[in-house]
């Protein structure tokens, strides 16, 4: 009985120390989305389609130690062509000149993430809610941890500036974006 009993405890162990390492995101599990107020009076939701990254997890401690990730600013997907094409364009995003948009963890503290992120040439620092739901063995034998942050910024701060005063009073497009990432991703062997 206590070679079971030592036998079970040194595989949770062994699972455990398992658990901790570089998870690589996996797209079709994760979702990198934005929303931001329109016309002042409700808000319009996108996504980015396009995007990679990978984090370090240690499943021990439950600590999130890095996190960076890439997103392809031509992904940019709002559900109306028309905006997409226009939020591509110099007034919003310059996809053309400015590619990716970058955010790198510099550390959490409790429940926050801080760290840079990078979009049209300008890297300020932001500080995002972080969310860690766990660690788990997927049917196929995958070690999977998922990861939420949210947050906001400013678009001003990143000099995407472009407005218009709405006659009634306001401006169309709000200036403080609010950042929704989940993710889930898989460790690496």
């Amino acid at each position: 009985m206590t070679k079971l009993v030592k036998l079970g405890l040194a595989s949770v162990l062994t699972a455990s120390a398992l658990f901790g390492g570089t998870y690589n995101v996996d797209k079709s599990h994760s979702t990198v989305g934005f929303k931001v107020k329109h016309m002042m009076i409700s808000s319009v939701r996108g996504t980015f389609d396009n995007f990679s990254g990978s984090f370090e997890y240690d499943e021990k401690t439950k600590t999130l130690k890095s996190l960076n990730g890439t997103v392809d600013v031509k992904s940019v997907n709002t559900a109306n062509e028309k905006r997409d094409k226009h939020l591509k364009e110099s007034d919003f995003f310059a996809a053309d000149k400015y590619p990716q948009i970058v955010f790198k963890l510099d550390k959490v503290e409790d429940d926050k993430a801080y760290g840079k992120l990078t979009m049209r040439g300008v890297t300020k620092d932001v500080v995002l809610d972080v969310e860690v739901n766990g660690t788990i063995k997927d049917p196929w034998g995958n070690v999977r941890t998922g990861l939420v942050l949210e947050g906001k910024i400013n678009r001003m701060d990143y000099g995407i500036k472009y407005n218009s005063v709405l006659e009634a009073g306001g401006v169309a497009v709000g200036e403080k974006v609010k950042l929704i990432v989940e993710l889930e991703g898989i460790l690496e062997k």
